[in-house]
């Protein structure tokens, strides 16, 4: 396994291996690697010749006051993670090198961008699409790997690879939770102990609206209430939203029928936690 900073060495690494005919998976992340990440880079190892893993925490994708500055680093942890897992290359470019001192083109993400993390976060998608861009460009990988707990961010890379006419494949993976359910994510690790208890209100909230669906349930405020009553039974919980949506165009829905999806971002604590659960035939 070797570790590249330089764009140009990433990209003249890739170009060699795609020249010869070799399949290359990405796994993009922001680092502080956990069983949610290791999960996909075993997804990229099984469907592909060679595995990259980009660590590079996005700061065109934190907004002011967001935890840029103290978002949770373990670049020593992450290089052994990628080592047992079988990645070839940690591509862990330095901010200049991805945007230099006249950096000024940017994507605009569509409608998929703006409800839930989007309306909370402005300008958050931007940053993402814009980043994973650039980063797809480099690396030119023939599947890039993202989790299904951020479930907008995936509908949103989908649909910039879509309408760009992208030679990408993008390939969904499940949500990996703890034992007792938690989603697994890099910001767990600042819940204190009482708070991480507490996190288990979102699972738990899904789980309410899991029940509703196999039971027929067809109204969405039923489901809405439901969690909201779950959520708020835990003090240090703050809702920022709870919505039933659209699995594709992310819209609410007026009822609920075969394609549904729950999604809710929570603060627990000053810790902004989120998670979603795809509600169909086989849930």
């Amino acid at each position: 396994m070797k570790t590249i900073t330089s764009v140009v060495e990433m990209k003249e690494w890739s170009r060699l291996h795609r020249k010869n005919g070799k399949s290359i998976g990405l796994v993009p992340t922001m680092g502080f690697l956990h069983d949610g990440h290791l999960s996909l880079m075993t997804r990229a190892r099984d469907e592909n010749d060679f595995v990259v893993v980009s660590i590079f925490v996005n700061p065109t994708q934190f907004g002011p006051g967001e935890d840029l500055d103290r978002y949770p680093r373990d670049p020593e942890g992450d290089a052994a993670k990628c080592g047992d897992a079988g990645v070839d290359v940690i591509f862990m470019p330095y901010v200049p090198a991805m945007y230099g001192p006249d950096f000024q083109t940017y994507v605009e993400p569509g409608k998929a961008s703006l409800p839930l993390c989007g309306a909370s976060r402005p300008g958050h998608f931007r940053g993402v699409t814009t980043v994973c861009l650039k980063l797809f460009n480099i690396v030119a990988a023939s599947k890039a790997y993202f989790g299904q707990k951020d479930f907008q961010q995936l509908q949103v890379i989908k649909t910039m690879v879509r309408d760009f006419d992208m030679d990408l494949e993008i390939v969904p993976c499940p949500i990996v939770r703890e034992e007792d359910g938690l989603a697994m994510s890099s910001r767990n690790a600042y819940l204190s102990p009482d708070e991480r208890k507490q996190a288990l209100c979102l699972s738990e909230a899904l789980e309410e609206a899991r029940k509703l669906f196999v039971g027929c349930e067809t109204s969405p405020s039923k489901y809405l209430r439901v969690m909201e009553e779950r959520i708020k039974r835990e003090p240090a919980a703050v809702i920022d939203y709870i919505s039933l949506v659209h699995p594709e165009t992310l819209e609410d829905l007026q009822m609920v029928g075969d394609a549904a999806v729950a999604v809710l971002a929570v603060y627990v604590g000053k810790t902004r936690l989120i998670d979603n659960m795809t509600l169909g035939h086989n849930t």
